[in-house]
């Protein structure tokens, strides 16, 4: 049902045109390793061969939406892996073809546009049952799916209607041939600009955060979202570091408690009963206090419009679902000047849980583990939902806090194959 709201409040807000694209310098080649990563695990579990070619010559260093490209990818290549059976996928990126600057006819060169752009085609290819003539004339249109989609009872209808617009905001079209019984290919153009590699941030060891530093305030936390397993996330992350918190579940609650303690920063979820966190936002920024008061706003919203409501509803700041522990603290730091003591990523997780006396990463810890839930982090795993995989995560620490600590850092890293591995071997100990 959340899948279905949100792609509904996606096409709405494409189709007023409030969607607008938010381009950024980026590393294509490390985008595409990262989603060869992600869908190999659930082509093996599926025994299908996935691969993915790159054309010499494709620009590395580029800048677009980053964000639009992959979830266009992400909702292509999921397709393909689901409605095939047996063979492959592969997906291709290449040059556009159409003229070059400089007269070149090399297939390996990217195009040149005269507005010094350039243009980039990806081809996804799968051995599926292919798609029926009379199918893929409404293949784009809204909630409308294929036999084979309506027969998986998954999807809302709009995945490719959506990933097509997107496609359509990045200068490119998108088009799809299939045959029954032997598979379909969708490909797609989109205009890129090349960038610097000197502008591409490079990923760094992620530091973790183990303390404050000393004599700073003692800083109050106010924590409101309606589901407890979302508050009980924060209050797992602040609460070590000595942090004051105290918990709300919807916006009117917030606002209670705010005039009665006044924290130095809320976070706020802004989807919630009774008072939502818009609402409550307006409220609390309403007053002479509330000023000083920092409310950062939590929602699991991809559109950048969505940023543009919060900050007019009063909130300071804005944090997408799931985030990464970095990214809360840092939000922190920017707001309280809150200051941490980290320590050093010189070791894998693997070495430092074996080596710093908590459990170790290894088949028997997660053989412990309920077998209900070893099932569920392994199906969020393979479809790389995040969220999913924080919440079960969350569930495990209950059980073995040592073993959700290490499984986090690998979840941040997306290193979602080694959690596979792991679940494996714990699944088939005599393999």
């Amino acid at each position: 049902l959340l899948t279905l709201i949100n792609d509904v409040l996606d096409m709405s807000k494409i189709k007023a045109g409030r969607v607008t694209l938010q381009e950024q310098n980026f590393d294509l080649y490390r985008m595409l390793d990262d989603l060869e990563g992600m869908f190999r695990l659930q082509a093996q579990e599926k025994d299908l061969q996935i691969i993915f070619e790159r054309v010499p010559g494709v620009l590395q260093y580029v800048r677009t939406d980053e964000m639009r490209l992959r979830q266009v990818l992400i909702n292509l290549l999921n397709n393909a892996v689901k409605f095939t059976k047996e063979g492959g996928v592969c997906l291709r990126v290449s040059a556009a073809r159409g003229q070059r600057s400089g007269g070149s006819d090399d297939p390996s060169e990217a195009m040149e546009t005269d507005n010094g752009q350039w243009m980039i085609r990806f081809e996804i290819e799968d051995t599926g049952a292919g798609i029926a003539p009379e199918e893929l004339d409404a293949l784009f249109e809204a909630f409308v799916q294929t036999r084979s989609g309506q027969e998986s009872q998954e999807g809302t209808g709009l995945g490719l209607p959506i990933s097509r617009k997107f496609v359509q905001l990045m200068g490119g079209e998108m088009s799809v041939t299939s045959e029954v019984g032997r598979g379909t290919v969708f490909k797609f153009d989109i205009r890129i600009s090349a960038a610097d590699a000197a502008d591409i941030r490079t990923r760094q060891p992620e530091r973790r955060v183990i303390s404050l530093e000393p004599d700073q305030p003692r800083y109050r936390i106010l924590i409101v979202d309606n589901k407890q397993n979302n508050r009980r996330l924060l209050v797992k992350l602040l609460n070590p570091l000595g942090f004051e918190l105290k918990e709300a579940c919807d916006g009117q609650e917030a606002v209670e408690v705010w005039k009665t303690w006044e924290p130095h920063l809320v976070w706020m979820d802004m989807r919630m009963p009774v008072m939502d966190g818009y609402e409550a936002a307006k409220q609390i920024k309403a007053t002479t206090r509330g000023q000083a008061t920092a409310v950062i706003a939590l929602t699991a919203s991809t559109l950048e419009e969505e940023r543009k409501v919060v900050l007019s509803a009063g909130c300071d700041d804005f944090l997408r679902k799931p985030f990464r522990e970095s990214d809360l603290f840092d939000m922190m730091g920017k707001h309280l000047g809150v200051r941490y003591v980290y320590d050093e990523p010189s070791v894998s997780t693997e070495e430092r849980t074996s080596n710093g006396g908590q459990v170790a990463l290894t088949p028997a810890a997660f053989a412990a583990l309920p077998s209900d839930l070893i099932e569920n982090l392994e199906q969020a795993t393979i479809r790389a939902s995040m969220d999913r995989i924080a919440a079960l995560i969350d569930e495990i620490g209950e059980h073995d806090s040592g073993l959700a600590d290490a499984l986090a850092r690998l979840a941040d890293d997306f290193e979602y194959a080694r959690i596979l591995a792991l679940i494996q071997k714990a699944k088939e100990p005599d393999k």
